[in-house]
C-alpha cells in the first residue's frame, strides 16, 4: 500500500496575508484538492491522508485526514506528514516562495511534482520568459518593439491577481515604478493580442506530453484590470484542429527549456493572428485545468502522475 500525503495551500492552513481574492483562490484551491485525492482515491493499493483545516470543508471519501497543530507552522506540519508518507502532492503558490519552500520542507524522495530549479525558475514570470526565449519559444519579449498595449503584474503572483493592461508602455512602467516603490515585486511585458489558451503538460525525466489544450476565460474591464474567469478543458482537439501541431511543439520547447518539470504543469500561452502561439507563463504544479480533466481525457492522470514519480506499481482499477 502506497501512502500519499496531498495538501492544498489554502485549505491545509497555509497563511493568508490580507489579499483580496482570497475567498476565489480558496474555492480554486479546494477544488484542485478535490479532484486529486478523488483519482488517488480510484487508484488500487493507494491510502490518501488530505490536509485539512477549520477555512474549509473536507472531501468526502475514505481517506484519512490531518492539521496542523496548535502553534505548529506550516512548513512543519507538512514536514512532519510528509515524513510518514511515502510520497506528498503539494499544491501551492509559487508567490513569496511558498511552493519552493514546501518542496525543501518535504524533500526530493517523496515530493510528487517539479524539481528545485525548474520551480525557482518558473516563480519568476520575467525569469521564466528569458528562459523560454533562450531555447526558441516565443514570448511576450519578442513584441517589445510592436506592442500597442502593456501589462504590468506580480513578478512571482498566482493567477490574474493584481494584473493591469495599459494603453500606452508610459503608463505601464508609471504602474510599475510604483509598485517597485511600495515594495512590490513586479514586471513588465508586452501585452499579446489574441485567444488565451493553456496546455497540460505531464512532464518526465525522459520527455513530456501534451494531454489537453484548453481556452481560457480572460476578461480586461475598462480599467484594464484583468480577472480569470474559468477554463475549458480539452477546447482544442489534438487530432483535427491545425494549431495543435504547434502547440505540442510549444509544449516540447518549454519542457526542454526548464529542466526539472515534472507531473502536472500547465503552460499559459495566448495564441497571435499571426505568430501563432506565444508562451506567458509556466506553472509548476497543479493548476485549476486539473479539475474534471481526468473525467473528460476518460484517464486518471493520478495514476500518471504517480508513475512519473517511479510508482510503476500503481494501477487505475478501471484502465
Amino acid at each position: 500500500m502506497r501512502r500519499v500525503f496531498v495538501c492544498e495551500y489554502l485549505s491545509g492552513g497555509g497563511a493568508v496575508a490580507g489579499d483580496a481574492q482570497a475567498g476565489e483562490l480558496l474555492q480554486a484551491g479546494v477544488a484542485m484538492r478535490d479532484a486529486i485525492v478523488a483519482d488517488l482515491q480510484a487508484l488500487a493499493n493507494v491510502h490518501v491522508t488530505c490536509a485539512v483545516s477549520a477555512r474549509a470543508a473536507a472531501p468526502e471519501g475514505a481517506w484519512s485526514r490531518a492539521a496542523a497543530r496548535p502553534g505548529e507552522p506550516f512548513a512543519a506540519f507538512v514536514r512532519r506528514l510528509a515524513e510518514a508518507h511515502d510520497q506528498a502532492w503539494i499544491v501551492a503558490p509559487e508567490t513569496g516562495g511558498v511552493l519552493a519552500a514546501l518542496r525543501d520542507a518535504v524533500g526530493a524522495e517523496r515530493w510528487i511534482g517539479c524539481g528545485a530549479h525548474a520551480i525557482r525558475v518558473a516563480s519568476r514570470k520575467r525569469a521564466t520568459l528569458e528562459a523560454l526565449a533562450a531555447h526558441g519559444v516565443p514570448t511576450p519579449l519578442d513584441f517589445a518593439g510592436v506592442a500597442a498595449r502593456w501589462v504590468v503584474k506580480p513578478d512571482d503572483g498566482a493567477g490574474a491577481a493584481d494584473t493591469r493592461v495599459h494603453a500606452s508602455r508610459a503608463a505601464a512602467e508609471a504602474d510599475l515604478q510604483a509598485r517597485q516603490r511600495a515594495g512590490a515585486c513586479a514586471t513588465l511585458e508586452p501585452w499579446v493580442e489574441g485567444e488565451a489558451l493553456s496546455v497540460s503538460l505531464l512532464a518526465g525525466a525522459q520527455g513530456a506530453e501534451a494531454v489537453a489544450f484548453n481556452r481560457q476565460d480572460i476578461h480586461v474591464d475598462a480599467d484594464g484590470v484583468l480577472a480569470w474567469r474559468g477554463v475549458r478543458h480539452h477546447a482544442i482537439d489534438p487530432a483535427r484542429d491545425p494549431r495543435a501541431p504547434a502547440l505540442h511543439a510549444l509544449a516540447a520547447a518549454a519542457h526542454r527549456a526548464l529542466p526539472g518539470l515534472r507531473g502536472f504543469v500547465g503552460i499559459d500561452l495566448v495564441w497571435h493572428p499571426a505568430r501563432g502561439p506565444v508562451a506567458i507563463e509556466v506553472n509548476p504544479r497543479v493548476t485549476c485545468a486539473y479539475v474534471g480533466l481526468s473525467g473528460t481525457l476518460r484517464r486518471n492522470l493520478a495514476a500518471d502522475v504517480l508513475a512519473l514519480h517511479a510508482a510503476p506499481e500503481l494501477h487505475h482499477a478501471g484502465r
